[in-house]
Protein backbone atom coordinates (compact mmCIF):
# COMPACT_ATOMS: atom_id res chain seq x y z
CA UNK A 1 0.00 0.00 0.00
CA UNK A 2 1.40 3.36 -1.05
CA UNK A 3 -0.14 5.34 1.82
CA UNK A 4 1.32 4.19 5.17
CA UNK A 5 -1.18 6.25 7.19
CA UNK A 6 -4.11 4.60 5.42
CA UNK A 7 -2.51 1.19 5.91
CA UNK A 8 -2.11 1.86 9.63
CA UNK A 9 -5.72 3.06 9.90
CA UNK A 10 -6.98 -0.08 8.12
CA UNK A 11 -4.89 -2.26 10.41
CA UNK A 12 -6.35 -0.61 13.52
CA UNK A 13 -9.90 -0.95 12.18
CA UNK A 14 -9.41 -4.59 11.26
CA UNK A 15 -7.91 -5.44 14.66
CA UNK A 16 -10.83 -3.77 16.41
CA UNK A 17 -13.37 -5.64 14.28
CA UNK A 18 -11.75 -9.04 14.86
CA UNK A 19 -11.49 -8.41 18.60
CA UNK A 20 -15.09 -7.22 18.91
CA UNK A 21 -17.52 -9.48 20.83
CA UNK A 22 -20.11 -8.78 18.13
CA UNK A 23 -19.47 -11.07 15.14
CA UNK A 24 -20.61 -10.43 11.59
CA UNK A 25 -21.55 -13.78 10.07
CA UNK A 26 -23.43 -12.73 6.95
CA UNK A 27 -22.92 -9.66 4.74
CA UNK A 28 -25.15 -8.76 1.79
CA UNK A 29 -23.76 -6.46 -0.90
CA UNK A 30 -26.27 -4.75 -3.21
CA UNK A 31 -25.12 -3.68 -6.67
CA UNK A 32 -26.61 -2.71 -10.03
CA UNK A 33 -25.76 -4.44 -13.28
CA UNK A 34 -24.01 -1.25 -14.41
CA UNK A 35 -21.49 -1.72 -11.58
CA UNK A 36 -20.17 -4.92 -13.16
CA UNK A 37 -20.97 -4.97 -16.86
CA UNK A 38 -18.96 -2.09 -18.39
CA UNK A 39 -15.46 -3.45 -17.79
CA UNK A 40 -13.34 -5.88 -15.79
CA UNK A 41 -12.69 -3.40 -12.98
CA UNK A 42 -16.07 -3.95 -11.37
CA UNK A 43 -15.64 -7.72 -11.40
CA UNK A 44 -12.12 -7.43 -9.99
CA UNK A 45 -13.51 -5.25 -7.20
CA UNK A 46 -16.04 -7.99 -6.43
CA UNK A 47 -13.21 -10.51 -6.07
CA UNK A 48 -11.40 -8.15 -3.70
CA UNK A 49 -14.58 -7.55 -1.70
CA UNK A 50 -14.96 -11.29 -1.12
CA UNK A 51 -11.33 -11.55 0.01
CA UNK A 52 -11.76 -8.60 2.37
CA UNK A 53 -14.86 -10.19 3.92
CA UNK A 54 -13.11 -13.52 4.36
CA UNK A 55 -10.18 -11.78 6.09
CA UNK A 56 -12.73 -10.43 8.59
CA UNK A 57 -13.98 -13.99 9.19
CA UNK A 58 -17.33 -13.32 7.53
CA UNK A 59 -18.49 -16.77 6.51
CA UNK A 60 -21.56 -15.99 4.42
CA UNK A 61 -21.29 -13.47 1.59
CA UNK A 62 -24.33 -12.65 -0.55
CA UNK A 63 -24.35 -10.36 -3.55
CA UNK A 64 -27.49 -9.08 -5.23
CA UNK A 65 -27.16 -7.60 -8.71
CA UNK A 66 -30.31 -5.74 -9.63
CA UNK A 67 -31.42 -5.29 -13.22
CA UNK A 68 -33.47 -2.36 -14.47
CA UNK A 69 -35.89 -4.38 -16.62
CA UNK A 70 -38.37 -1.65 -17.59
CA UNK A 71 -38.84 -1.66 -21.35
CA UNK A 72 -36.13 -4.27 -21.95
CA UNK A 73 -37.02 -7.03 -24.37
CA UNK A 74 -36.94 -10.55 -22.97
CA UNK A 75 -34.20 -11.70 -25.36
CA UNK A 76 -32.00 -8.71 -24.51
CA UNK A 77 -32.54 -9.26 -20.80
CA UNK A 78 -31.61 -12.93 -21.05
CA UNK A 79 -28.54 -12.01 -23.08
CA UNK A 80 -27.47 -9.53 -20.39
CA UNK A 81 -28.06 -12.15 -17.70
CA UNK A 82 -26.00 -14.71 -19.62
CA UNK A 83 -23.18 -12.23 -20.19
CA UNK A 84 -23.00 -11.40 -16.49
CA UNK A 85 -23.11 -15.06 -15.44
CA UNK A 86 -20.17 -15.78 -17.74
CA UNK A 87 -18.14 -12.94 -16.26
CA UNK A 88 -18.89 -13.97 -12.66
CA UNK A 89 -18.13 -17.61 -13.42
CA UNK A 90 -14.75 -16.65 -14.82
CA UNK A 91 -13.96 -14.28 -11.95
CA UNK A 92 -14.96 -16.56 -9.05
CA UNK A 93 -14.35 -20.08 -10.36
CA UNK A 94 -11.17 -20.42 -8.29
CA UNK A 95 -12.75 -19.45 -4.98
CA UNK A 96 -12.18 -22.01 -2.23
CA UNK A 97 -15.60 -21.37 -0.73
CA UNK A 98 -18.69 -22.78 -2.49
CA UNK A 99 -20.05 -20.28 -5.01
CA UNK A 100 -23.59 -20.41 -6.38
CA UNK A 101 -25.29 -18.14 -8.91
CA UNK A 102 -29.07 -17.70 -8.85
CA UNK A 103 -31.07 -16.09 -11.66
CA UNK A 104 -34.72 -15.62 -12.44
CA UNK A 105 -34.82 -16.56 -16.09
CA UNK A 106 -35.69 -19.98 -17.58
CA UNK A 107 -33.14 -19.36 -20.34
CA UNK A 108 -30.32 -19.97 -17.85
CA UNK A 109 -31.94 -22.35 -15.37
CA UNK A 110 -34.21 -25.37 -15.80
CA UNK A 111 -36.17 -23.90 -12.89
CA UNK A 112 -35.82 -20.18 -12.00
CA UNK A 113 -34.11 -19.80 -8.66
CA UNK A 114 -32.11 -23.01 -8.98
CA UNK A 115 -28.47 -22.45 -8.17
CA UNK A 116 -25.75 -22.84 -10.73
CA UNK A 117 -22.70 -24.11 -8.85
CA UNK A 118 -19.66 -22.63 -10.56
CA UNK A 119 -16.77 -24.23 -8.70
CA UNK A 120 -17.92 -27.81 -8.37
CA UNK A 121 -18.84 -27.58 -4.69
CA UNK A 122 -22.49 -27.73 -3.74
CA UNK A 123 -23.28 -25.46 -0.79
CA UNK A 124 -26.52 -27.24 0.10
CA UNK A 125 -26.35 -27.81 3.84
CA UNK A 126 -22.85 -26.37 4.03
CA UNK A 127 -22.26 -24.68 7.39
CA UNK A 128 -18.94 -23.12 6.46
CA UNK A 129 -18.06 -20.31 4.08
CA UNK A 130 -20.51 -19.72 1.24
CA UNK A 131 -20.87 -17.17 -1.55
CA UNK A 132 -24.25 -16.61 -3.17
CA UNK A 133 -24.72 -14.37 -6.19
CA UNK A 134 -28.29 -13.45 -7.15
CA UNK A 135 -28.88 -11.84 -10.53
CA UNK A 136 -32.27 -10.18 -10.75
CA UNK A 137 -33.94 -12.68 -8.42
CA UNK A 138 -35.63 -10.33 -5.96
CA UNK A 139 -37.49 -10.94 -2.74
CA UNK A 140 -40.98 -10.58 -4.21
CA UNK A 141 -40.21 -13.26 -6.76
CA UNK A 142 -38.72 -15.50 -4.07
CA UNK A 143 -41.78 -15.10 -1.84
CA UNK A 144 -44.11 -15.76 -4.76
CA UNK A 145 -42.31 -19.02 -5.52
CA UNK A 146 -42.47 -20.02 -1.84
CA UNK A 147 -46.23 -19.34 -1.67
CA UNK A 148 -46.85 -21.38 -4.83
CA UNK A 149 -44.98 -24.33 -3.31
CA UNK A 150 -47.02 -24.08 -0.11
CA UNK A 151 -50.29 -23.90 -2.08
CA UNK A 152 -49.32 -27.09 -3.92
CA UNK A 153 -48.68 -28.81 -0.59
CA UNK A 154 -52.07 -27.67 0.70
CA UNK A 155 -53.81 -29.00 -2.41
CA UNK A 156 -52.02 -32.35 -2.13
CA UNK A 157 -52.93 -32.64 1.53
CA UNK A 158 -49.32 -32.48 2.78
CA UNK A 159 -50.18 -29.54 4.98
CA UNK A 160 -53.32 -27.93 6.38
CA UNK A 161 -53.89 -24.18 5.91
CA UNK A 162 -53.93 -23.73 9.70
CA UNK A 163 -50.41 -25.14 9.88
CA UNK A 164 -48.90 -22.40 7.74
CA UNK A 165 -46.67 -20.19 9.88
CA UNK A 166 -43.37 -18.34 9.58
CA UNK A 167 -41.33 -21.54 9.80
CA UNK A 168 -43.27 -23.12 6.94
CA UNK A 169 -42.75 -20.06 4.75
CA UNK A 170 -39.05 -19.87 5.62
CA UNK A 171 -38.60 -23.55 4.77
CA UNK A 172 -39.66 -22.81 1.18
CA UNK A 173 -37.46 -19.75 0.67
CA UNK A 174 -34.47 -20.10 -1.64
CA UNK A 175 -32.11 -18.23 0.67
CA UNK A 176 -32.14 -19.48 4.26
CA UNK A 177 -29.64 -17.20 6.02
CA UNK A 178 -30.50 -13.78 7.47
CA UNK A 179 -27.89 -11.08 6.71
CA UNK A 180 -26.46 -9.18 9.65
CA UNK A 181 -25.34 -6.26 7.50
CA UNK A 182 -26.61 -4.98 4.15
CA UNK A 183 -24.20 -2.72 2.25
CA UNK A 184 -25.54 -0.55 -0.57
CA UNK A 185 -22.78 1.07 -2.58
CA UNK A 186 -23.19 4.55 -4.02
CA UNK A 187 -26.99 4.78 -3.77
CA UNK A 188 -29.85 5.28 -1.36
CA UNK A 189 -32.38 3.17 -3.27
CA UNK A 190 -33.25 -0.01 -1.45
CA UNK A 191 -33.82 -3.40 -2.98
CA UNK A 192 -36.41 -6.06 -2.28
CA UNK A 193 -33.78 -8.82 -2.25
CA UNK A 194 -34.05 -10.99 0.91
CA UNK A 195 -37.05 -8.86 1.84
CA UNK A 196 -38.17 -11.51 4.36
CA UNK A 197 -34.73 -12.43 5.67
CA UNK A 198 -33.42 -8.87 6.11
CA UNK A 199 -36.26 -7.53 8.25
CA UNK A 200 -33.88 -7.24 11.24
CA UNK A 201 -30.70 -6.53 9.26
CA UNK A 202 -28.67 -3.36 9.66
CA UNK A 203 -28.32 -1.21 6.53
CA UNK A 204 -25.26 0.78 5.56
CA UNK A 205 -25.18 3.18 2.59
CA UNK A 206 -21.80 4.27 1.29
CA UNK A 207 -21.09 7.68 -0.24
CA UNK A 208 -18.88 6.18 -2.93
CA UNK A 209 -19.98 4.21 -5.96
CA UNK A 210 -18.76 0.68 -6.61
CA UNK A 211 -15.88 1.77 -8.85
CA UNK A 212 -14.35 3.73 -5.96
CA UNK A 213 -15.25 1.31 -3.16
CA UNK A 214 -12.20 0.43 -1.04
CA UNK A 215 -11.30 -1.99 1.72
CA UNK A 216 -11.55 0.83 4.22
CA UNK A 217 -15.18 1.41 3.19
CA UNK A 218 -15.99 -2.20 4.11
CA UNK A 219 -14.10 -1.87 7.39
CA UNK A 220 -16.05 1.26 8.29
CA UNK A 221 -19.34 -0.44 7.44
CA UNK A 222 -18.56 -3.43 9.67
CA UNK A 223 -17.30 -1.21 12.49
CA UNK A 224 -20.48 0.88 12.26
CA UNK A 225 -22.54 -2.31 12.48
CA UNK A 226 -20.69 -3.42 15.61
CA UNK A 227 -21.29 -0.05 17.25
CA UNK A 228 -25.04 -0.08 16.68
CA UNK A 229 -27.57 -1.20 19.25
CA UNK A 230 -29.57 -3.85 17.48
CA UNK A 231 -33.23 -4.06 18.51
CA UNK A 232 -34.47 -6.91 16.29
CA UNK A 233 -37.86 -5.26 15.88
CA UNK A 234 -38.29 -4.40 19.55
Amino acid sequence: MSNPILWMYETILKRGILNSPIPVNHVLLVLDETDLLPDEMGMEKLRHFIKWCQALKIDIISVYIGFIQDGMEKKLLEKAYSHLVQHITKALSKEKAPVAIYTDTPALESEPGTAKIINGVNNEGNTGKTISISIGLGGRSELTKAIKKIVKKVKSGEIEPEEIDEKVIESELIFKSEPDLVIRSGATRLTDFLIWQSVYSEFYFTDVNWAKFRKIDLLRAVRDFQWRERRFGR
